[in-house]
């Protein structure tokens, strides 16, 4: 079964952090902090649709400009989530340039930027003929539910000490669709665009009994008819949904773990800082990050099927698989993290 998200960290663990998502058959693709992107073509970040930030200190922040370099004159809406103050820091940002050229622009950018706070979520839209000048007040809405919801996924998140917030996430597949090509061709039908058709139509709870129709490229040259419910269940499988978790510049507080023990639970795969070696806690502590202990231990408590560990400090050039080895011991040790 071909997972249908396929995540990777952007850069060595040693470099800046973040964490690119792709969507497999579409053109798109999601991204966890702004750090160096230099290892993204631009053809990936042109997929980008949504960026989550965890924080803005600059190796988490600094690739906002590069984004928005490639993007200027493309029709498109770029959605940036960020913790409290993020309205500010990309108003800011944009605010050091002249637009007094944006009108040769043929095709508009707007950024919809939602700056996540514990209680509430301010909104606020910024587009490119505007000279990306907000236009009224932010909107605000409750903070009691995902950042983003769609039909085929969900994002959520929670608020993290790092010395100021950090925003974690956990990006949720509801259910898979896995295509049998057997079974299509068993129909003869061929694969193409329309399964992707179809996933849409399941995943957004179409009527099973509504005509589903394949165009005659794909159907042997005749359109066929068939009820959406029924073709389903002939050429589709349906499994639980993929998770990935992603927490990063947090210290080892009773809070923060309980936060992300309670976002990363059972996820496929989590994607966790690992600061410091087990030796150098008291600095991890006071720089408010994690060890690769307290990663692995995380991780354990979490109960993820699998965990990868990123975010070290340069003092371990040279010395990477120590800190993953100290993470992978506290995690099979499970639940032997120091308090």
């Amino acid at each position: 079964m071909r997972p249908a998200y396929h995540p990777r960290l952007i850069n060595s663990p040693l470099e800046d952090p973040g964490l690119f998502i792709s969507f497999l058959l579409q053109r798109r693709a999601v991204l966890f902090d702004l750090g160096d992107l230099s290892a993204l073509s631009a053809r990936d970040i042109l997929k980008i649709t949504h960026v989550f930030v965890s924080h803005t200190h600059m190796d988490h922040f600094i690739g906002f400009d590069h984004v928005l370099r490639l993007m200027l004159g493309r029709q498109k809406t770029l959605h940036l989530f960020g913790p409290a103050g993020f309205l500010e820091n990309v108003a800011s940002r944009l605010g050091g340039y002249t637009w007094n050229l944006v009108d040769n622009y043929p095709k508009p950018l707007t950024l919809d930027v939602h700056e996540v706070r514990p209680d509430r979520v301010l909104r606020c839209v910024y587009r490119c003929r505007d000279a990306f000048r907000p236009q009224g007040p932010p909107e605000v809405r409750p903070a009691d539910a995902p950042l983003v919801q769609e039909p085929a996924f969900s994002v959520r998140t929670a608020v993290l000490d790092h010395g100021t917030p950090c925003l974690a996430f956990a990006f949720e597949e509801r259910f898979h669709v896995n295509i049998l090509k057997a079974r299509v061709l068993e129909m003869g039908l061929e694969t193409g665009p329309w399964l992707s058709r179809l996933k849409a139509a399941i995943f957004e709870g179409a009527d099973p009994t509504s005509v589903f129709e394949v165009p005659a490229r794909w159907a042997g040259g005749k359109a066929r008819r068939f009820a959406l419910g029924e073709l389903a269940a002939r050429i589709a499988s349906i499994t639980p949904g993929q998770k990935i978790a992603y927490v990063t510049d947090a210290g080892w507080t009773p809070e923060n773990r309980r936060r992300i023990i309670s976002l990363a639970r059972g996820a496929d795969t989590l994607f966790i800082e690992a600061a410091f070696a087990h030796r150098h806690r008291d600095i991890a502590a006071a720089k408010h990050h994690l060890t690769a202990r307290q990663a692995g231990w995380l991780a354990a408590a979490a109960g993820v099927k699998a965990f990868s560990v990123f975010h070290f400090s340069p003092r371990y050039t040279g010395e990477e698989e120590l800190l993953r080895r100290e993470a992978l011991e506290a995690f099979v040790e499970t639940g032997t993290g120091e308090d």
